[in-house]
């Protein structure tokens, strides 16, 4: 069976004995199980619409290094926006966007997104960044990441710790490369199609379920 919501399972520890769990905020600090729980892509769809907004732009066309543009909520949110905001033109972090630039397009325009935790380990920032073509950097902790049964996150992605952030200065432009092909590769995984396609978001969170469900039947047999 399937549920979503943390507090829904939290309210009746016996009938969660029974479920799997489909979380966006998949914190395994907050008891998100990888084995038993299925991570969901966290996706902020504009009414009406499906799919990524804009095209992926060619690596020499992107001018920023790296973007952000979010409230400050959380501890992770206040190091980075301590750290970089409104310091560095190659790092561009804003508390709030300017009402004459896009979100989508500045994203478009970057080399790399930054993807901190807020009041939550997930954030529909991931699913754009990847949308964008743009290499999301993943700052937060004990957040497991979708589909990462299949998808290896330090192809395409880079997870980095709060006291490393101004690391992303040091990328190699090879790594950075290699990063943002396979960010192409997988973009794939992260949309939602009507009608389903193969491969895309709806498919890759039922094949997580899938497995789940046999290490839940394990589970249960052991008990």
């Amino acid at each position: 069976m399937l549920i979503q919501g943390p507090e829904v399972s939290h309210g009746n520890p016996k009938i969660f004995k029974n479920f799997i769990r489909a979380l966006c905020n998949a914190n395994t600090s907050e008891g998100f199980q990888p084995k038993r729980d299925v991570s969901i892509p966290e996706v902020n769809l504009p009414k009406g619409k499906l799919g990524p907004q804009n095209l992926a732009l060619h690596p020499n066309n992107r001018t920023m290094l790296a973007f952000f543009a979010g409230g400050v909520h959380g501890d992770i949110r206040q190091v980075l926006l301590q750290h970089w905001k409104d310091k560095d033109s190659e790092v561009q972090v804003h508390e709030y966007l300017p009402k004459d630039q896009d979100y989508t397009k500045l994203m478009g325009q970057s080399k790399f997104c930054l993807c901190p935790s807020g009041h939550e380990v997930a954030s529909p920032r991931v699913v754009e960044a990847i949308h964008a073509g743009c290499v999301p950097v993943i700052i937060c902790d004990n957040y497991s990441l979708p589909f990462s049964d299949v998808l290896n996150w330090s192809q395409f992605s880079l997870n980095i710790p709060v006291e490393k952030i101004p690391y992303i200065k040091r990328v190699s432009r090879n790594k950075y490369l290699r990063l943002h092909m396979n960010v192409l590769r997988v973009r794939r995984h992260f949309l939602i199609n009507r009608p389903l396609k193969p491969f895309d978001m709806m498919h890759m969170i039922l094949h997580s379920l899938w497995l789940r469900r046999l290490n839940f039947k394990l589970m249960a047999s052991n008990s």
